[in-house]
């Protein structure tokens, strides 16, 4: 893997694991298409991380709060949102540790991950479509419940993690601002979990790659961040949907090319 191939993918990574577009299915096609069908799980570790460090750096003062409510029994609101998140990351985690495999052989059908983007288009429609729907709720078990079966439901590579746990938060009737804070949170226990249980398959560190490596993880935790204040003001601007034009236009085109390219 060459400097450029990690950086390109780490700001694929970056951008797209917060923005409402799949960072699993881009990562899948861009790397089908740089002719780096294997990554490495090193590679793929570093990345997350550096994903993971952006969400943690833009909220910072709320999972500070969180932490220090461990120890305070007053920060009542505080350990209600680790209650709704350990509720939220559930689901994925039954789901995911159940059917790995399977997710894992999907993602190497870069065709499968080209319609599922065109899925996570429609998805990201369904709020404009059914406007009643949506409204100032509060997060609440059933809520944190429902964004946790649509983080479920992106383990599918293609699937947007947040623009599925958005929408559905969405249309439980939950603020779409604070559906989307939820959502990125909820990224916290996900992509950490991830990474540490992709720790357990981990041979060994390629010396050889630590430049790559590290301009790729650092690419993905500086793009990712970027990503968080995009789609948060996107949200608030009612421009959402944006990114599902994006997502079917991108699936469809990618889909026709390996439809009709040569083998």
């Amino acid at each position: 893997m060459t400097v450029f191939q990690a950086v390109f993918l780490g700001l694929v990574q970056g951008l797209t694991e917060f923005l409402p577009v799949s960072s699993s299915g881009h990562l899948a096609l861009s790397s089908h298409f740089l002719g780096v069908e294997n990554p490495g799980l090193t590679f793929e570790i570093v990345l997350h991380v550096g994903t993971l460090f952006s969400v943690l750096v833009y909220f910072r003062p709320q999972l500070w709060r969180m932490f220090l409510s461990l120890f305070n029994k007053e920060m009542k609101d505080e350990r209600r949102m680790i209650g709704y998140l350990f509720i939220g990351t559930l689901p994925a985690a039954v789901i995911g540790l159940s059917f790995k495999h399977y997710f894992e052989s999907v993602s190497n059908q870069p065709q499968v991950v080209a319609l599922l983007l065109c899925v996570t288009g429609a998805l990201l429609l369904l709020p404009r479509l059914f406007p009643k729907k949506h409204g100032n709720g509060p997060m609440t078990l059933r809520t944190s419940l429902i964004m946790g079966f649509g983080q479920a439901f992106a383990i599918l590579p293609g699937i947007s993690r947040s623009g599925s746990t958005i929408v559905s938060g969405m249309l439980s009737g939950v603020n779409p601002a604070k559906a989307a804070e939820f959502s990125f949170l909820l990224a916290v226990p996900a992509i950490g979990g991830a990474a540490v249980l992709a720790l357990r398959d981990l041979d060994g560190i390629d010396a050889s790659l630590a430049v790559p490596y590290l301009a790729g993880g650092t690419v993905s935790f500086v793009s990712g961040l970027i990503a968080v204040y995009a789609v948060l003001s996107s949200i608030r601007k009612g421009k959402f949907e944006y990114f599902a034009y994006y997502c079917i236009a991108v699936g469809l085109i990618a889909f026709i090319y390996l439809q009709f390219s040569p083998a």
